[in-house]
């Protein structure tokens, strides 16, 4: 007479099949918490670039006889403008803005990060473009941000 016997638990077969299992979805999920933080990073670099060009629009705006000096690449030169020990000129001025900023485009956003300003005299407007590049991980061409605006 042959007795039957119940299985119980799992074999060893099972096991391996599904610590394998487990295995790959794991991966699936650390691949996805990576992309997620790459991409967290992008957009925190796009919104301070955004910022950063709004920031040279309110300095020009707020020294407008001068527009061709702000034109061009940085660095600028630190002219003390601000609590300074005399007043600037508008050109000092521009000159000061745009060192200031520049530091913050280089502190703010990944290394390799430059700017530059494009100005336009049209009358009765002058037409401006801020456009900031900085490097992007993982991206092989660089991210940028234009602002283009006129007053």
């Amino acid at each position: 007479m042959t007795t039957l016997r119940k299985q119980t638990g799992f074999t060893l077969i099972e096991t391996m099949v599904a610590m394998v299992v487990l295995a790959v979805g794991m991966l699936g999920i650390a691949a996805l918490y990576i992309e997620g933080l790459r991409s967290g990073q992008a957009s925190v670099s796009r919104t301070t670039a955004v910022a950063l060009a709004g920031d040279m629009a309110d300095r020009i705006r707020a020294n407008p006889t001068v527009p061709a000096n702000y034109a061009g690449v940085g660095p600028g030169v630190n002219n003390q403008c601000v609590n300074g020990p005399v007043p600037c000129t508008p050109a000092q001025l521009a000159a000061d803005d745009w060192f200031w900023w520049l530091q913050d485009v280089q502190g703010r956003l990944p290394v390799g990060a430059t700017a530059l300003v494009a100005a336009f005299p049209v009358p009765p407007f002058t037409n401006y473009t801020v456009t900031i590049i900085w490097p992007e991980p993982g991206q092989v061409l660089p991210a940028f941000y234009n602002l283009q605006f006129s007053f």
